[in-house]
């Protein structure tokens, strides 16, 4: 195969749409600054007779995450105060969508579920900073391709 990628075919990370779902409430998350979820193997080391070098195999898996967002929605810290009186987490779910319209690859959107955040921010004060903004770590239990990119036509 020969060819080149085209530059215009390469996602620009500002193109797309994320929108969470909070116990069937949908949110749009305009706030994001940016977003990742990885899906991290689970590896155990398997000695093998007549290999110098232990082999790995994959035995299961975690799903995490970060992102950082503009402080400007309540929407976290009122699932962490409901939490405290409560004792209940939502029901999340996170839907991130790649689609930057100069490309000719198309789209991605994956549904990442079984979101549980690390902690949840109620509170923020810093006179050192001109805007505010959070980091939020996640776990997740499982994620859906719900569209796939097409493969880009070489130049």
């Amino acid at each position: 195969m020969s060819g080149f990628l085209k530059a215009g075919d390469i996602i620009s990370g500002r193109e797309g749409t994320a929108f969470m779902t909070i116990d069937g409430r949908n949110v749009p998350m305009f706030w994001l600054k940016n977003i990742e979820a990885m899906v991290e193997l689970i590896k155990t080391e398997v000695p093998v007779l007549g290999k110098r070098m232990n082999q790995q195999k994959v035995a299961g898996a975690n799903g995490t995450g970060s992102m950082v967002i503009h402080k400007v929605t309540s929407e976290f810290a009122k699932i962490g105060i409901d939490y405290l009186k409560s004792g209940t987490i939502p029901e999340i779910t996170i839907k991130v969508t790649n689609d930057d319209p100069n490309s000719t690859i198309g789209r991605q959107s994956t549904l990442i579920s079984g979101v549980i955040f690390d902690s949840v921010p109620i509170a923020k004060l810093d006179i050192e900073s001109e805007t505010l903004d959070e980091d939020v770590s996640f776990t997740f239990s499982d994620a859906d391709l719900l569209d796939q990119f097409n493969q880009p036509t070489l130049g």
